[in-house]
């Protein structure tokens, strides 16, 4: 028998919760570029396949072990795998979500500061302007800083009020908000004069720019997007109630991330194109490449054009907000659990070394630049050694653990709500999390490192 635990009020704030740690800047300025690269709506086509073979697999997983744990993410794997070796398998997933949450915190920080300096009219300027404003505010050392603080706490604020009182609630606010922020800015974009070019680069497909390469990228993009192996879904489905239809809510989940990520690429590449600018990738994108966009699209109708990056800044913001939630609930459950010691206390262990981490990767870009490892800086060193060791070892050892270690019968009780759903898609669900998932993992592991 597990101990009584904590639980989402409704189907609604269950799915908007999961969804929003799922939904982050990576949808923003990740997929939206690769689609548009990698062929368009051929890659699309190709997502969406890899999201049905590896990401809802990889979901339901987490959802099975988090939901029959009903614990944090490490005792939850301890649980199903009866106090056996797996349940590291969980430590690394806490501790991957705690070091993400870290430097995740400082771009939040970012897009926080954009949408004080888009109200205040900071952001005016030609491309080079635009360009030094970040290059100066990134390397600051106190400003980021301070950005990072002020998310951190509105976070904190958030986790201390409980699963119902805090995630719930607030999710019910921000996700919604950020869908109609989404939109707004999706119309207000597609309006545009030549705007058409970019809808066509974002959705007309080139099969002949698909190979390995896009497929392996397609994968990996599916797999981060989803947000596996960090703990968060493990760790959200350790409070959905039995009734919960796991197969249901993944693909649910999965469709509102795929959906806000199409949604950005309408977003942006229409902007883009009209003032014939090829947008680029990575942080550049957001915090350079658009607001000259929004710039030089909005420069005859500059109200317009500060209302739409307000409220673009504003979107980031709520998507990083809802990611953070989820991070910090992660590490929030174990301690609280592990320790014994009420959840403010646990909340506020989280959000003080979380946030010290954050200052430490904050400075390695600027005035510490000496905080470098094997010469990159920590910003750097986190997101590497979380993105492409920590996340693909964890999902595929989870996929190895609950397809061929954890007893069929219980993977099986859990899949079907103990029969009362339908088991038609269970043996298909297994052979994936048996062999295709790991497969395909393993492949991505081996893309990142040049080796396929």
């Amino acid at each position: 028998m597990t101990e009584e635990r904590a639980s989402f009020g409704s189907k609604l704030g269950m799915i908007l919760a999961t969804a929003g740690g799922a939904v982050g800047l990576g949808n923003v300025w990740r997929f939206p570029y690769m689609a548009g690269q990698n062929g368009g709506a051929a890659f699309i086509i190709v997502y969406v396949g890899c999201v049905l073979l590896l990401g809802i697999p990889c979901m339901i997983s987490e959802f099975i072990i988090g939901r029959h744990g009903a614990a944090n993410t490490y005792r939850a794997y301890s649980r199903v795998a009866h106090g056996s070796a797996w349940r590291f398998v969980g430590l690394l997933g806490v501790i991957t979500g705690f070091l993400i949450m870290g430097y995740y915190g400082v771009v939040a920080g970012w897009c926080l500061q954009y949408v004080y300096a888009s109200i205040m009219g900071q952001l005016g300027g030609d491309a080079s302007f635009v360009k030094n404003y970040f290059a100066s505010f990134s390397t600051n050392p106190i400003q980021p800083i301070f950005w990072l603080v002020a998310i951190m706490l509105a976070t904190h604020v958030v986790i201390i009020h409980g699963v119902r009182g805090g995630i719930e609630k607030a999710s019910k606010m921000m996700m919604p908000t950020l869908f109609i922020l989404l939109l707004v800015i999706v119309v207000s974009s597609c309006l545009l004069p030549n705007a058409s070019k970019g809808i066509e680069f974002l959705f007309k497909p080139d099969f002949s720019k698909l190979d390995q390469g896009v497929f392996l990228g397609a994968l990996g993009q599916s797999f981060y997007s989803l947000s596996i192996a960090m703990g968060c879904i493990c760790t959200y489905a350790s409070y959905y109630t039995r009734q919960t239809n796991l197969l249901n809510s993944a693909v649910q989940i999965s469709v509102i991330d795929t959906l806000v990520a199409i949604l950005a690429g309408l977003m942006i590449f229409p902007a883009a194109f009209s003032v014939g600018i090829n947008p680029d990738s990575g942080p550049s994108l957001i915090f350079i490449t658009l607001p000259n966009v929004f710039n030089e699209v909005f420069q005859g109708m500059p109200v317009l054009g500060w209302l739409i990056s307000i409220m673009f800044y504003l979107l980031l913001t709520l998507a990083a907000v809802t990611s953070l939630m989820s991070l910090h609930e992660v590490s929030t459950a174990f301690f609280f659990e592990e320790l014994h010691i009420s959840r403010k206390s646990g909340a506020l262990i989280v959000t003080i070394s979380t946030t010290l981490i954050g200052c430490l990767c904050s400075l390695s870009l600027g005035v510490w630049d000496r905080l470098s490892i094997g010469g990159k800086s920590l910003f750097d060193v986190f997101d590497f050694v979380t993105g492409q060791i920590f996340l693909p070892i964890g999902g595929f050892l989870t996929c190895i653990f609950l397809g061929w270690c954890v007893p069929k019968q219980l993977v099986k009780d859990e899949f079907t709500n103990w029969g009362t759903v339908s088991q038609h898609f269970f043996k298909p669900y297994l052979f994936l999390v048996r062999f295709v998932a790991p497969i395909a993992i393993l492949c991505i592991f081996m893309h990142q490192f040049g080796i396929i």
